[in-house]
């Protein structure tokens, strides 16, 4: 995962206990799921959305 090995994924899981708190960790986690789905829908629909001519310019 991003050339991390468990034990730095691990402290920086800490840290970010220590910063957040463990009450707004999932919070976080779930906005930025949502945040995520909406950009891959994005992307989606703009591909959806070009007509024939425009994908060949």
């Amino acid at each position: 995962m991003f050339g991390l090995g468990w034990p730095e994924v691990g402290v920086v899981a800490v840290v970010a206990i220590l910063i957040f708190g463990p009450k707004k960790i999932p919070e976080l986690g779930n906005a930025l799921g949502k945040t995520l789905r909406g950009f891959k829908e994005g992307l989606k629909n703009s591909h959806e959305d070009k007509s024939p001519e425009e994908e060949q310019q």
